[in-house]
């Protein structure tokens, strides 16, 4: 039996021995997310795994914005910027009103808003 370099366990941290606690899995079995409610949270993720996206979450966590605006405002063509629109509101994450030739694009809720926040403040604390 080949012996662990103890440099190893520190960059890859494993129990040593096979032990699985019953009570604590039987505690938490029914609580543990479905693959279809992790496949749908991962796809939230991918979509926000692209600092367009989050370039145009960041605008729109602070006002209400149009195309038009969100293109100047990040040096985008306005087709770019529709383009990453349309991939965040179909994950739900930002909405739009209508308001005459205008549109106007914002958060979809403040549970979009909370996930952004506390994204950004979980990198800003490093």
């Amino acid at each position: 039996m080949e012996v662990e370099n103890p440099k190893d366990i520190e960059q890859n941290p494993v129990c040593e021995v096979q032990c699985v606690h019953s009570d604590l899995i039987r505690t938490y079995v029914n609580q543990i997310i479905t693959s279809a409610q992790a496949n749908h949270l991962a796809d939230l993720f991918k979509t926000l795994g692209d600092s367009t996206r989050i370039r145009i979450m960041d605008a729109l966590s602070k006002a209400e914005f149009c195309v038009c605006d969100l293109a100047e405002l990040l040096d985008m063509s306005q087709s770019a910027i529709s383009h990453q629109l349309r991939v965040l509101r179909n994950s739900n994450l930002v909405k739009y009103r209508r308001e005459g030739k205008m549109v106007y694009y914002s958060l979809d809720d403040d549970h979009v808003l909370r996930l952004y926040s506390q994204g950004l403040e979980h990198i800003n604390e490093k």
